[in-house]
């Protein structure tokens, strides 16, 4: 179930609905029927385009506060893989972008509406080509499945925090969609996912690697290195563990989905950047607290 009545949808309004009684009312319908509806319907009391300009906001905070790697051939390789597997993801046409944060801690996260950010920690333990395809493939299944808005929506009905409504609703403008997302990065809101949400990013990100042509055995394969890691450097996975559930259950549940389905594994270009990785000044540790 998508939708619960209209409830949320700018077009399902009456041309009489104007002006300030129209976003009242909207506000009070969700309000009263919030509790009532699934997680799904959810979804419609943000938009898309207040995810993508929530994301936008988020994106500026992160930036000024992660260091990135900004060598170009790193860059430009890593955006390549992101925009062939945008190209097979389904979803609205978000504005994708592909950034590297310059830790060594292993670690990727999607932002509403687009941003995709991998830790160089992530892109340095994975063996293959398929296995970072496999990471971003994830982080953008996060996003065309909306499972940041769901979750901006759960936290709204669950806090009945009126001033997000009145933000994504229309009422709000740049400056208060900026306090908004401020408020839910500075509460880690976009980096916490539910189990379900982590389960349904496997499946359809392996299945978003299969169409871009790449092996989906790489995002099995990039799990099982995370479970080795986690016995031999507890602190590389920590921050992945913080946010995402544990690779074990997820390696046996993406074997079931994937099957016999095979694709493209390496190339030479992967291997390229793994040098030049290596050549650039080491990474920095994250900050503690």
């Amino acid at each position: 179930m998508r939708d619960c009545g209209g409830i949320g949808r700018r077009k399902s309004l009456p041309p009489r609905l104007h002006g300030r009684d129209s976003h009242m009312k909207r506000m009070t319908c969700v309000l009263a029927f919030g509790l009532s509806c699934t997680t799904a319907f959810a979804v419609s009391i943000v938009s898309v385009r207040d995810e993508i300009e929530i994301g936008r906001q988020a994106q500026a905070q992160v930036r000024a506060q992660v260091p990135e790697v900004n060598d170009s051939l790193v860059r430009g390789y890593v955006a390549s893989i992101g925009r062939r597997l945008v190209a097979s993801a389904g979803g609205p046409r978000y504005p994708y972008s592909f950034s590297i944060a310059d830790y060594k801690e292993i670690n990727a996260f999607a932002l509403p509406g687009g941003p995709v950010w991998v830790h160089r920690g992530a892109i340095d333990i994975s063996q293959n080509e398929a296995q970072l395809a496999g990471v971003l493939a994830h982080e953008i299944a996060h996003v065309a499945q909306r499972h940041a808005a769901e979750q901006l929506t759960k936290a709204t009905i669950a806090n009945g925090v009126l001033g997000f409504l009145d933000a994504v609703l229309g009422g709000g403008g740049g400056a208060r969609t900026a306090r908004v997302a401020a408020g839910l990065f500075a509460n880690g809101l976009f980096l916490k996912y539910s189990r379900d949400d982590e389960s349904e990013a496997d499946r359809v990100g392996a299945e978003i690697m299969r169409r871009a042509g790449w092996d989906p055995q790489g995002l099995v394969a990039f799990l099982q290195i995370l479970r080795a890691q986690q016995g031999r450097d507890p602190s590389s996975v920590e921050v992945f563990l913080s946010s995402h559930p544990s690779p074990a259950g997820r390696v046996e549940r993406l074997q079931s989905v994937i099957g016999s389905a095979r694709g493209r594994r390496d190339s030479d270009r992967f291997q390229e950047v793994q040098r030049r990785l290596d050549q650039l000044p080491p990474p920095h540790r994250m900050p503690r607290g």
